[in-house]
């Protein structure tokens, strides 16, 4: 009976993962596509243009090469608002849109407990945001020697790794609001506000000396650090997921005794 909540978790995301995937597959592909075209001369004219903060901050220096493009192009904002966007969609729906809907309430008439089912959609939730991963890791891998991209086999899996766990996070709090409130809304916008608040510390901590502390409490800093398309995994990115587990697990309790609509 526990498999079929899990099962049932992906096979409610099917959709929603074929839509992301071919817009991640359009994405990814339409930014790597451009690359080419780039010259140093190109290159020059974008960082006379910049502000020397906003050089630092989205890393345009590195755009010289294709990996410290794609870093500052798509693996800066771009592919984490995606993963950000998808999870939180799903994170809450699973649990507060079925509530809303009823369907909940007859998921938990199975002689299975509470914290039981909300376990296994949140696994069912991770292997989802996973899949997008694994589409993101595999167009990257086939684009880059069509392209002349060179990336290394190494950087692809550390990069879709990184966007994998920014998912997590957010869509695993996205649960736990949905599974403490029952409210669709909360659910999120209380996620897609700490988004909002984390990349803008992220980004006065690149920009204000005084406020550089703020970044070791943004996820975006821990998703950006070193670039994700490089030789080595920081430590920092798994702090991402276990945000997102810490999160759930103060909400399992409010789940397992709340009263559910039926």
């Amino acid at each position: 009976m526990v498999t079929n909540v899990f099962s049932k978790t992906l096979w409610d995301q099917r959709r929603g993962l074929l839509g992301w995937g071919v817009g991640f597959v359009a994405t990814v592909v339409a930014m790597a596509a451009i690359w080419p075209s780039f010259s140093n001369a190109d290159i020059e004219a974008v960082m006379e243009n910049y502000p020397s903060e906003l050089l630092e901050v989205f890393n345009v220096r590195a755009m010289n090469t294709a990996t410290g493009y794609l870093n500052a192009e798509l693996f800066s904002i771009v592919l984490p608002i995606m993963f950000v966007v998808y999870a939180v969609g799903r994170g809450s729906r699973i649990v507060a849109g079925e509530e809303e809907s009823g369907i909940l309430a007859m998921i938990l008439t199975m002689p299975v407990h509470r914290t039981t089912v909300l376990a296994h959609k949140a696994v069912g939730l991770v292997v989802g945001i996973g899949v997008l991963g694994l589409v993101l890791a595999l167009t990257l891998a086939i684009t880059s020697p069509m392209i002349g991209l060179d990336l290394a086999f190494r950087a692809i899996v550390f990069a879709a790794l990184t966007q994998w766990c920014i998912g997590i996070e957010f869509g695993l709090v996205a649960l736990a609001v949905a599974a403490g409130t029952g409210r669709r809304s909360l659910a999120v916008g209380v996620p897609a506000a700490l988004a909002a608040a984390t990349y803008l510390a992220f980004l006065a901590a690149q920009l204000v000396d005084q406020l550089a502390w703020l970044r070791w409490i943004s996820p975006f800093h821990a998703a950006t650090k070193g670039g994700p398309l490089g030789p080595d995994l920081p430590w920092l990115v798994w702090t991402m997921p276990a945000v997102g587990v810490a999160a759930l697990v103060i909400a399992a309790p409010v789940f397992a005794r709340r009263d559910i609509a039926g």
